[in-house]
């Protein structure tokens, strides 16, 4: 690797991606892309880049990928040969009240994106090698059969977020079929951890807890996720990066589409219940909570809320198979870790 673009590098899972990146490889210079949004606090995407930016192999290009002259001068100044778009416009819930910025980021950008690594050929360029990208465990709906395997059907996504990634998938497809670009999507399935997304339940019911208020537990506690901790998304991603899928020529003379996809899950749901119990241990081991906290008071069962599911779970044998990786890191460990960061972030 030489060259390799990261989009959404100022995010939780691509600024530990890079990182990884720069930590593993000696000669790499990784050119991140990020509009470093308001979605959730700006302070946390500010600390994950001061990170990074200590590190002359890291540029930094602060825009959206739904500017096409933006992405369209990086790919022609920087000529990277691996991309990992992982920029996006995320959550289900705010997919429900914010639908323009799901079109405008995963669609408009992600295409975007696409068009540049088609260009990348032109005159007789090397071009993109390999493009790898962020689908979500929420292209599998309510689906029925479990754990859930990139076998199946998805075609009936429950919130605009699932059907915007979904369409990423079809898009990279089509897009490797016509110009043949390797490509490889990742389904991520509830990734957490130090630094993460303050949107995602377990550092929201951490905000919450720590300010008296009390929290949410969807269908009456009776849901469960398949919890992947960030170091876990990072290696497959990583491990990804460097085989991309191979080349060939079909029958008609025509590519056969360089294409694939993976979850990337811990193949081991927890119940929501159990999820929260662990997390209030570890806040209070962290002493970010104190021992004598009264959580029963501050937890509320409620129904299901639209575009959620009762449960995801991940099938990872092809990833297994193809990279020798399975992620495995225990949930207490990883709230472990979060609690430890949280409590010195925040200066608790």
């Amino acid at each position: 690797m030489k060259n390799v673009i990261v989009t959404g590098a100022a995010g939780f899972i691509g600024s530990n991606l890079v990182k990884r990146l720069l930590a593993d490889n000696k000669d790499i210079t990784v050119i991140g892309i990020d509009s470093v949004n308001d979605y959730y606090d700006v302070r946390i995407k500010e600390w994950r880049l001061e990170n990074l930016t200590k590190d002359s192999r890291f540029i930094f290009i602060k825009g959206s990928i739904a500017d096409k002259f933006l992405i369209d001068r990086a790919f022609e100044k920087y000529k990277p040969e691996i991309v990992v778009n992982l920029a996006a416009q995320a959550g289900v819930r705010y997919s429900i009240t914010n639908p323009d910025a799901y079109i405008e980021a995963n669609i408009i950008g992600f295409y975007n994106i696409l068009e540049a690594c088609r260009h990348s050929y032109d005159n007789g360029q090397n071009g993109v090698q390999h493009l790898v990208y962020a689908s979500s465990s929420s292209v599998y709906g309510d689906n029925k059969k479990i754990p859930y395997s990139t076998n199946d059907k998805v075609d009936n996504p429950v919130s605009l977020y699932a059907a915007t990634k979904r369409s990423n998938e079809l898009m990279a497809h089509s897009y490797s079929k016509l110009y043949n670009i390797p490509s490889t999507g990742l389904r991520f399935f509830t990734v957490y951890g130090p630094a993460g997304r303050p949107d995602m339940a377990y550092f929201g019911f951490t905000n919450k807890l720590l300010k008296g208020e009390t929290i949410k537990i969807f269908n009456y506690g009776n849901c469960k996720r398949d919890f992947t901790y960030i170091d876990d998304i990072v290696e497959g991603i990583s491990r990804v990066m460097n085989k991309a899928p191979e080349k060939k020529t079909g029958e008609d003379g025509l590519p056969i589409p360089p294409y694939k996809i993976y979850n990337i899950g811990n193949n081991q749901p927890e119940n929501l219940l159990d999820f929260v119990q662990i997390l209030q241990e570890e806040l209070t081991r962290a002493k970010v909570l104190p021992k004598d906290y009264d959580f029963e008071s501050h937890k509320e069962l409620v129904p299901m809320q639209a575009g959620d599911v009762p449960i995801t779970f991940a099938d990872t044998s092809p990833l297994e198979k193809d990279f020798g990786f399975k992620p495995s890191t225990p949930l207490r460990e990883g709230l472990r870790r979060f609690a430890e960061w949280y409590k010195d972030f925040y200066h608790i």
